[in-house]
């Protein structure tokens, strides 16, 4: 037994109109079948316990500390209560409830650098409801990294994988339209966003040599200028200058035949140029258990790989798939990385 397995890992609420209390009951119930390591869900006691309720599930709540959580872990389900203010109603989020789920998130990174947990696995949060309050940062991501660079005074760059079961894809750029893609893709970019997998691959999934596959960004990734310059001028340079590292990166690829079975044993990650580019072959192959894992971070973080999904909370339906897969990989990149060290 590791260092590692003696922690557990701090499981934030995300918004608790959403489904995130209905996946941790359920993922928490199901555990041993699951083989899940021991958690602690950060957020209100209270949300949970009617909840629990509304799905007709009998789940015993223990309000503890993380210390507690490993010894609580097997006969009840510890939380770390932290109020979310007012009362909550499954499906209807309610901006007062953004002041708790921020501290959910602040709580369980203090956890990671403190050293009372292996690494955090994020519920999904509501972006508009923490807008209206006020809330500074384009999504979860940025807030972590942020929340890093205080703790640390370093600056971090976060890197979002997509990991599926039979596909692991990293999107260059993320959250814009289409339209601006080509002016924000740069070969630092591409450079910095492959330096960091490369890495990450290395120190928290085990790969000694770890193979990336770059898209490219037009059809037939350019046919070499005749559908866009982009490929040529600014991907192609980017990987040559990889190479010259000794990071195993090649392409750019044809978007449109790098995601097939025969091509994808033929590297470890993909370098998508856009966010659809990564995502949707992800989904295809994986949609129910695929992670979002944070690259770039100096803690372990993952999550479900979906949204709040208002539409469904309190209703007994949502699966609790990928974020039994978050829990299991945040498990596992913890115990790999304290291998590294």
């Amino acid at each position: 037994m590791t260092a590692a397995d003696m922690l557990p890992l701090a499981l934030s609420q995300g918004d608790p109109a959403g489904i995130g209390p209905d996946i941790a009951l359920t993922a928490w119930l199901n555990r041993e079948q699951y083989q899940l390591p021991p958690f602690i869900f950060i957020g209100d006691p209270a949300v949970l316990e009617v909840r629990a309720r509304e799905l007709e599930i009998e789940v015993p709540i223990r309000e503890t500390d993380a210390a507690g959580a490993i010894s609580a872990f097997s006969n009840a389900f510890p939380v770390l209560p932290i109020s979310t203010g007012v009362d909550v109603v499954a499906g209807e989020p309610h901006v007062a409830t953004a002041k708790g789920t921020i501290a959910s998130i602040e709580t369980a990174v203090s956890l990671c650098f403190d050293g009372k947990v292996r690494g955090m696995v994020t519920n999904p949060i509501a972006k508009s409801v923490l807008y209206e309050a006020g809330f500074g940062f384009p999504g979860h991501t940025e807030f972590l990294a942020d929340l890093a660079k205080r703790r640390t005074g370093k600056a971090c760059r976060p890197v979002m994988m997509l990991a599926g079961p039979k596909l692991k894809a990293v999107p260059v750029t993320i959250h814009i339209p289409i339209r601006d893609v080509p002016n924000a893709l740069t070969e630092t970019a591409i450079l910095e966003t492959c330096r960091i997998v490369a890495a990450d691959l290395k120190a928290r999934f085990g790969l000694e040599h770890p193979r990336l596959a770059v898209a490219g960004l037009n059809p037939h990734a350019g046919e070499d200028g005749a559908i866009g310059h982009e490929d040529e001028e600014i991907i192609h340079p980017a990987i040559m200058q990889l190479r010259k590292e000794g990071i195993d990166a090649f392409g750019p690829l044809p978007a449109d035949t790098m995601f097939h079975d025969e091509a994808r044993h033929r590297y470890d990650v993909a370098i998508c140029m856009y966010h659809d580019q990564a995502l949707i072959p992800v989904k295809a192959l994986g949609f129910d258990d695929s992670v979002n894992v944070t690259l770039g971070l100096p803690f372990v973080r993952t999550s479900p790989d979906h949204g709040t999904a208002f539409g469904i909370a309190g209703q007994g339906i949502a699966r609790a798939n990928s974020l039994v897969a978050a829990i299991r990989l945040a498990a596992d990149i913890s115990q790999t990385a304290e291998a590294q060290i």
